[in-house]
Formats: C-alpha cells, structure tokens, sequence
C-alpha cells in the first residue's frame, strides 16, 4: 500500500469513528454563502469542501483562504450532526472531501462516509425535491461575485466578469429543469417575504427541504412544490423575483412574468 493511501485509510478510520458520537470535525465555511467552501478540481473534476480533524489546522486554514481575498471561517460539527451535515453536501451538490489531519491531507468521496437512499428507494407517496447541480452552480456563483478583488487589477475583474456570466448562464440553465420548494404559512395562509436592502421585496424559495427547513425553525410555515414552469404563477404580486435558499447563499433571482394579457377596447355607447 502506499503512503498516500495508507495515509487517507488512517484519516478515513478517524473520520468515521468519529460519526455519531460525541466528537467534533471541523469544516470550511465561505462567508460569500454561509454554506461549506466548495472548489472544484482542476483535473478530476471532483466539487469539493474541506474538513478537518484538529480545529487550530482549520483555522489556520481559514485565515490563508481570507488574505487570499476569500473570506472564510470555521464550523465545528459534532459527530451526532455530522449525518444531516453529510446528506447536506448531497443535496448542495457536493461529491468529494478533503479532510486534513495532523498535517496530512486525504481526499475521498462522500460517499465513502455516508451513503443515501436514491429516490426509487424512497417510500411509495414520497415527494423528491433536490436540485444538486443548481444548488452547486448557485454557490460557485455567490462565491465568485462576492469575493472581493483589488482595485484597478482590470485582468481580475475581466476573468471574474466572464466568470460571473458562465454561470448565471449555467444558473439559468439548471432552473429550467427543476422543481422548488415554497413556504406558505400555516395559520394566516399567507406568504413570507424577504425585505432586501434597498427595500425590494423577495419571495423565498428553496432547492430541498433541509433549506426549506432552516429557514422554518419555528415551524410556522409548510412547504408547497412548485414546479420551474409554474413559479411566475404563484409569485406573490409585490415580490420582484425569489430569493433563492434565504438561510444560504440567500441568492436574489429576477423571474419573468407572463404578459398581461391586453384589454380589448370597449365601444362607446
């Protein structure tokens, strides 16, 4: 066996004796989502986030990613979570791990720590709501455009601009194709809404129910499924568009509306 694999079996067995107890790992956040820094791989073209055993190392970690203008922080997760943390990175997307243990770093698959029912194994009756590939492009997109870069690097800003139009385009892309999660609230029947800074109002919307459920802590809301088609004809009257997954990359989206249709002109009597 060699180095390199006996190193990501030793990070592997810690990782996993770790899961379900009372036992901390530590991940990478972006502060551009408030969601796990995802990167993908230049040459096996795995997305990414990365993890790691000793908090000091993520921190250290951290702080290099933030000179870089990425600005990042660290999340502790505790063995019991780190279930619902694992299936989060399904649904946002995510294939591949990084994990970091005293200096050595292995990568695996997240599936090589926690596997997950595919939806024919599902209850009979069970509504499937996820919209990986979307919910990956909307993080790389909020990633990219809310980095900060120097002033006047004029070749950034262009490699960042065509970057930004790449995946909006992709964005756009991946909407067409989904179905969506909207929030309706239990007992006055009514429609949240997300005020923004400049006062334009958003109606929130969500790429699966572990979204939908953070921003439903208090359990006042139920969620309704929405097909792409169909999101222009539930749109509330005063909202400009949806937010797209509020609690996370909280990612306005602008949606066209139907025309109108026009008014025939009445004769005069």
């Amino acid at each position: 066996m060699s180095d390199t694999q006996t190193t990501t079996a030793a990070v592997k067995k810690e990782l996993l004796s770790r899961l379900g107890h009372d036992a901390d790992i530590f991940a990478l956040i972006s502060l551009c989502t408030r969601e796990p820094y995802v990167v993908c791989d230049p040459e096996t073209f795995d997305d990414e986030v990365f993890l790691f055993l000793e908090e000091e190392e993520a921190k250290a970690e951290a702080a290099r990613l933030t000179e870089q203008k990425i600005p990042s922080s660290v999340a502790k997760i505790n063995g019991k979570d780190m279930l619902v943390f694992f299936t989060s990175l399904y649904a946002m997307g995510v294939n591949a791990l990084i994990v970091e243990m005293r200096g050595e770093k292995a990568a695996m698959q997240v599936s090589d720590i926690v596997k997950r029912k595919a939806p024919e194994d599902m209850p009979q009756g069970t509504v499937w709501v996820e919209n990986p590939s979307l919910h990956l492009t909307a993080v790389y997109l909020s990633q990219e455009m809310r980095r900060p870069i120097e002033s006047g690097d004029e070749a950034a800003a262009k490699e960042r601009a065509d970057r930004i139009r790449e995946l909006n385009e992709e964005l756009t892309a991946d909407f067409r194709k989904g179905s969506y999660i909207f929030a309706i609230q239990k007992e006055e029947k009514g429609i949240p809404l997300v005020k923004m800074k400049d006062g334009q109002l958003y109606q929130p919307a969500f790429t699966d129910i572990l979204e939908f459920q953070k921003f439903n802590r208090d359990n006042k809301l139920r969620p309704v499924v929405v097909e792409a088609e169909k999101v222009p004809t539930v749109l509330a009257s005063e909202a400009g568009g949806i937010i797209l997954n509020v609690m996370g990359v909280n990612l306005p989206l602008t949606i066209n509306r139907p025309a109108a249709p026009k008014t025939a002109p009445t004769a005069p009597h």
